[in-house]
């Protein structure tokens, strides 16, 4: 029996999401505050983490991660994982689940897109509209990037899915500012993606298994916007090296998106429009076949930070998050 729960950080007083996640997993969700949190912030069936709960945690990141920042969703997933977690979802407060809101199992029989090398516009599969997720290279968004006739159903082994969003789903402020378009996606199903073949996710209707757990630091040294995304570069090569792929389902959300500044998105988007393919190819190079999850993170942080993609400064971040994650587990067993 999986023990799924449910982490999402927020300002604002509970939200229609927060309500709603509350009904589907009562008692296993987690809001992780920050200083601009309601100190009087109440939901029923919902674990609030205060800021100064946070602080006075046993978790060594607690006090490196820097207030009112998104990265601070950290600490609820060490919450979870200490909470016996074998399976997160990872989600944001605007993210209103639907009625049959669920996840495909880990492991099965799914479509799978053709073992070819490189990035993919997954929501091709999904829309017909000319639109594409955040994280997609630029070069490539005039382009066709799948072949639909090469798609074949395998027996495959996910480590991560990512869930769509409709209305307003997950896309880079290029698109809001010339387009702006709402998409409600239709149902193809799920599709994995096959070593070698990348795409970005996110973290607004993502589901991690325990094994992969390592996987979900947030980076804290680059921006708000491409925060999310640069883990998800980062995950998939190590996923390759371990056997697990990720995967793609229909959508299973509504998003009612907090109010955003395109313009300011935009500027914290240039680092990922400018870096994206080189990510994946220095973390490709940085995977040794045969060493663990956390040390092929290590390993590929280490090549960023020589390149200038993240600082220094991340390495040290990164190294407290796993030993925090260690000391869960041993003191799980």
């Amino acid at each position: 029996m999986q023990n799924t729960i449910v982490v999402i950080t927020s300002i604002f007083p509970p939200t229609e999401a927060v309500k709603k996640f509350s009904e589907k997993f009562p008692g296993k969700v987690i809001i992780v505050g920050d200083k601009k949190s309601p100190s009087d912030y109440k939901c029923d069936d919902v674990n609030f983490i205060p800021f100064d709960v946070q602080l006075n945690s046993k978790f060594e990141i607690s006090k490196l991660l820097p207030p009112n920042h998104y990265c601070r969703k950290m600490l609820g997933y060490l919450f979870a994982i200490e909470a016996g977690a074998t399976q997160i979802i990872d989600t944001d407060d605007d993210n209103i689940p639907k009625a049959l809101y669920s996840f495909p199992e880990f492991n099965g029989e799914f479509k799978s897109l053709k073992n070819t090398d490189g990035f993919v516009n997954v929501y091709e599969l999904y829309s017909s509209q000319k639109i594409w997720p955040r994280g997609l290279p630029l070069r490539l968004i005039n382009q066709t990037t799948i072949d639909k006739d090469q798609i074949s159903k395998k027996n495959c082994n996910v480590g991560i899915w990512q869930a769509l969003a409709d209305e307003d789903p997950d896309v880079d402020a290029i698109y809001r500012l010339t387009s702006d378009v709402p998409c409600n996606f239709i149902d193809f199903g799920e599709v994995t993606l096959p070593r070698n073949v990348i795409s970005p996710f996110n973290s607004q209707n993502t589901l991690f298994r325990s094994e992969l757990f390592p996987l979900m630091y947030l980076p804290t040294t680059v921006t708000f916007r491409y925060t999310d995304i640069l883990r998800s570069y980062i995950a998939q090569p190590i996923m390759w090296a371990n056997g697990y792929e990720l995967g793609f389902c229909n959508s299973s959300v509504i998003q009612k998106r907090n109010p955003h500044d395109y313009t300011k998105d935009f500027e914290s988007e240039i680092p990922m429009y400018i870096t994206c393919e080189q990510v994946v190819k220095i973390c490709m190079k940085s995977i040794q076949e045969g060493s663990s999850i956390s040390d092929n993170l290590l390993n590929c942080y280490s090549e960023l930070a020589k390149a200038n993609i993240v600082e220094s400064s991340e390495i040290f971040l990164l190294e407290k998050w796993l030993i925090d994650l260690d000391s869960i587990n041993k003191n799980r067993k």
